[in-house]
């Protein structure tokens, strides 16, 4: 993928013109330097605008039993959502944002008459 190239994706739930931040890297290559995750790149990201949501071409399902008279016809429509690549952010670039802490667990409060 490079900035300006536009990618259907399975169908996520942004509107149209929003800009999406996929954190999931698995290979990042620019030029001669390749980066391969293992499975995903820690730190980097890909961040797309959203193009509009569509539907791919239908699929025939046909399912069929012989000697039993029984056929079935069917089809499907998979939804997609057009991404339209701005950036994709590597790690050490200082783009990224740092990892969440975990915070500690609050303990439960106890009363006199039990928890």
């Amino acid at each position: 993928m490079a900035p300006g190239q536009t990618i259907k994706v399975e169908r996520l739930n942004v509107p149209d013109g929003k800009t999406v931040e996929l954190d999931r890297v698995l290979l990042v290559a620019d030029g001669d330097k390749v980066t391969v995750g293992k499975p995903a790149i820690d730190g980097a990201k890909v961040l797309a605008t959203s193009a509009g949501e569509g539907r791919s071409k239908k699929i025939t399902v046909f399912k069929y039993k012989r000697k039993t008279r029984y056929q079935k016809k069917t089809g499907h429509r998979q939804p997609y959502t057009t991404l339209t690549i701005d950036r994709i952010a590597e790690p050490g670039t200082g783009e990224s944002k740092p990892a969440r802490k975990a915070r500690p667990r609050k303990k439960k409060e106890v009363t006199e008459d039990g928890p």
